[in-house]
């Protein structure tokens, strides 16, 4: 029986279930990635074979892809938050796992484009971490 995933965007307009079992999960810092969040790394999960379905917000999809790459990206056009893209010519639903609302049962397996860190994301490791916001 196949897993069934469910998630959002951050302002709730669209949801997504996602059937098919995630089998790899890689923290990328590719430059593209991190423009595209604006973080250290986007965490992506990636289902061979799975099945995408848009419970609601469709309309609200806006796609981009960068010219001349594979690298493509869905997002809400309210909010701006990263959502899944089922990708035809490999028949993969990358999912980015912050719009993720179920629990997943796989931990991230590695991180890719290493080579693109930036120089400030050696250190993320080494500095104090906060349950809330510090003063």
């Amino acid at each position: 029986m196949a897993q069934i995933h469910t998630g959002s965007c951050l302002c709730g307009s669209i949801k997504f279930k996602m059937e098919g079992e995630f089998q790899k999960f890689f923290l990328c810092h590719c430059s593209r990635c991190r423009k595209s969040s604006g973080t250290a790394h986007c965490s992506n999960l990636f289902a061979p074979g799975g099945k995408l379905t848009w419970l609601s917000g469709q309309e609200l999809l806006s796609f981009y892809r960068h010219e001349d790459t594979n690298f493509a990206r869905n997002f809400c056009s309210k909010c701006s938050s990263l959502m899944p893209v089922y990708v035809e010519a490999r028949d993969i639903v990358a999912t980015p796992a912050g719009c993720l609302d179920s629990d997943v049962d796989i931990t991230p397996q590695a991180h890719i484009f290493t080579d693109s860190k930036g120089n400030w994301d050696e250190v993320l490791n080494d500095i104090p971490a906060f349950e809330k916001m510090p003063n």
